[in-house]
């Protein structure tokens, strides 16, 4: 079956009736920054939380529980290893962090859509991992497969997002030892940007890995990144079996990982902001090092998941100052270790989709795209401290992602922009309305969103007096009512159906 799948890869005649009839939706290219980074910590204090990082991992040292794989590395690479407690030398991590790779280029299925992750770029990723979904109609509820099958829609027609994510909700109705086949899947087929694999158990990650060798060809896997994962990290400094293996089976087929912290600080890290990135930059030299110590070159991305706590309730918060300031800190120690880096998003704790959702949210993004992020997860539909996915959220979030293109563009100073000729035109006491730089330039010159209302009251009234929430619930039904399928090899669509079957007839069912 795999071998028919080449075959017809190789340019047969349903290979070129597919491409005919394809129907493509415009996906905005990844973000190319043209504004500065925001920068808040000095030279001194990078140095002092370099050394601080470097003081934990020589004389606290991180876990790798039941890993002798791990600790055999490590051992092997010069660090001291008591149990499973590893302590490495001032200036090992960094120094094999060294080889991996500045930026990554995450081949998408529809090339078009290809994303490169680093440098000065910004590609966004929905949520990811909820196990709960909203929406106006249905209220709260555990998710399905068919609600996952439908964020991957909602996010393959959303414009201004560049990549379909991993796990945009866990659909609780299929088995966990299977249902990373029917997300993987769904990502391949309903969708063709680029995607995450699963990170549960390491064979789901081998799963993962072999079902990319049927859509691009085993060859083109091993030779091209085209997967990112999820990799968080227990904090405080425990770097747990499960994860690694999964990273381990990642880095052996040139498959990127995110190394992540994930962070409630004042629970998971100090409550300073010093002390947070302080371990932050620890744990993701240790996780990244270890990646290279699996194979030198492999393609990993600088993760930091912060929030801040409520100390009353002990409830993650959002779109504080605090994070805002360690996700800047993190931006700026990433830099320096010439890596990709990952963190921000469309973070809130309200449980709707309401005001406080949206100020949490649009301090969380802004914050994103000033800290220098390269790959933004959660950037669109995230609700309740990311125990929800809403669908209403989604597009408004995913509508919102268009100020962040226009933002970053920067400011023009060419001869069109200067718009001297408007100037003199129009003079003192005239309007610009009719003027020629207005009409040559209207068209492009202020981002709209396709979602907010701007009409007048009157209008509006008569409309029904919708709030955005209305809006959005209309859009999501719109959009899912226009959505169609890319097309796909009929071939590799058979290999991977068939893939997908033997796989779950393999094990029995587990819900555990």
């Amino acid at each position: 079956m795999a071998e028919s799948a080449r075959r017809a890869r190789g340019g047969g005649g349903a290979a070129r009736r597919a491409a005919r009839t394809a129907v493509s939706f415009e996906t905005a290219r990844y973000i190319e920054r043209n504004i500065p980074n925001f920068e808040v910590l000095t030279e001194e204090a990078l140095e002092i939380i370099e050394q601080n990082a470097d003081a934990v991992l020589e004389e606290i040292g991180v876990n790798f529980p039941d890993n002798p794989e791990a600790l055999a590395l490590w051992r092997e690479a010069g660090a001291d290893v008591q149990g499973e407690r590893v302590r490495i030398p001032r200036g090992l991590a960094r120094k094999l962090c060294s080889t991996a790779p500045p930026t990554i280029t995450q081949v998408a299925r529809n090339r078009d859509r290809d994303v490169v992750i680093g440098g000065r770029n910004l590609v966004l990723a929905p949520v990811y991992g909820p196990p709960f979904v909203r929406d106006a109609a249905g209220g709260r509820r555990y998710a399905t497969m068919a609600d996952f099958e439908k964020f991957v829609k909602l996010g393959y027609m959303s414009k201004w997002l560049h990549h379909s994510g991993g796990t945009v909700c866990e659909p609780t109705d299929i088995p966990v030892n299977k249902r990373h086949l029917d997300m993987l899947h769904a990502h391949m087929t309903l969708s063709d940007k680029p995607f995450m694999g699963s990170v549960t158990e390491p064979s789901r990650a081998q799963d993962s890995v072999d079902m990319c060798g049927i859509l691009f060809g085993k060859d083109f896997v091993q030779e091209n990144t085209v997967m990112t994962s999820l990799i968080n990290i227990n904090s405080p400094m425990t770097f747990d079996d499960v994860m690694m293996g999964a990273l381990k089976v990642y880095a052996e087929n040139n498959q990127a990982c995110i190394i992540s912290p994930f962070i409630v600080g004042g629970a998971m890290a100090p409550v300073s902001v010093a002390g947070t990135l302080t371990q932050v930059l620890a744990e993701t030299l240790a996780g990244i090092a270890y990646s290279q110590l699996v194979r030198p070159g492999a393609p990993v991305i600088m993760g930091a998941f912060v929030t801040s706590i409520d100390m009353n309730s002990g409830a993650p918060t959002f779109g504080t100052p605090e994070a805002a300031h360690i996700t800047y800190g993190a931006g700026q120690l990433a830099r320096r270790l010439n890596l990709p880096y990952r963190s921000a998003g469309s973070f809130t704790g309200s449980k709707l989709p309401d005001a406080q959702a949206a100020y949490e949210t649009s301090n969380s993004l802004n914050m994103g795209l000033l800290s220098g992020v390269n790959f933004m997860l959660h950037a669109c539909g995230w609700l309740e401290g990311g125990l929800v996915s809403s669908f209403e959220k989604f597009v408004m979030d995913a509508d919102q992602l268009g100020t962040l293109h226009h933002l970053a563009r920067g400011v023009e100073i060419d001869v069109n922009a200067q718009a001297m000729d408007a100037i003199r035109e129009v003079g003192p006491g005239g309007h610009y309305l009719g003027c020629a730089h207005t009409q040559s330039n209207f068209r492009d010159a202020f981002w709209k969103s396709d979602l907010l209302d701007y009409k007048p009251f009157e209008t509006w009234s008569d409309e029904g007096a919708r709030d955005t929430q209305s809006l959005a619930t209309a859009r999501v039904e719109k959009m899912l009512a226009d959505y169609q399928q890319p097309a796909l090899d009929p071939a590799i669509r058979e290999a991977l159906d068939a893939f997908v079957a033997t796989r779950k007839a393999a094990e029995p069912d587990s819900f555990s």
